[in-house]
């Protein structure tokens, strides 16, 4: 598939239904290629309801909007929390790069995950985690992070998603 042409730009709070959208479309049709059809029910369930944290200054998100066509739209969204845990000053978490399945392999992912990664830099951080999906695995693998452990992520009671552990040390501005 040819390169998509997306803009990467700081969410909005006019975004979030889009964010929404596109982080349902990603479980729902992406999902089923690693996880059984209760796994991937349990995951929906986990879309945040009450939304995102746009306006949260812990917290970077950002947009991929498709300049292709007459309309710009969403087709992607990527999250940074620059303190998980609230006490390693040096570690930032990606909490979601999601791309609409209309969208993936066209580099969207790569785009918002540079994005995510350039913020990160530029907040000092010096290494990022996060915890990827079976189906996302291999896409951050090529993005440069290595596996750190294999984790169960509890979606509802009883029904988990085996995911890993990744992180990666930022390269210096």
């Amino acid at each position: 598939m040819a390169p998509a042409r997306v803009r990467i730009r700081e969410a909005e709070s006019t975004d979030a239904e889009s964010i929404t959208d596109v982080h349902a479309a990603s479980i729902r049709e992406l999902g089923p290629a690693a996880y059984d059809a209760e796994q991937v029910r349990a995951w929906l369930s986990n879309v945040p309801p009450e939304g995102y944290p746009l306006e949260d200054p812990d917290h970077h998100v950002v947009v991929a909007e498709s300049e292709d066509g007459d309309d710009d739209r969403i087709v992607g969204f990527g999250l940074l929390d620059y303190d998980p845990d609230g006490s390693d000053d040096s570690t930032g978490e990606i909490g979601a790069v999601y791309v609409h399945p209309a969208h993936v392999r066209e580099g969207v992912g790569r785009a918002i995950l540079a994005a995510l990664e350039s913020a990160a830099s530029d907040a000092g951080l010096e290494t990022l985690v996060l915890t990827a999906s079976r189906n996302a695995i291999d896409f951050y693998r090529r993005q440069g992070y290595e596996g750190v452990e294999t984790v169960s992520l509890e979606m509802e009671p009883g029904v988990g998603l085996e995911c890993l552990r990744m992180r990666t040390v930022l390269q210096s501005p």
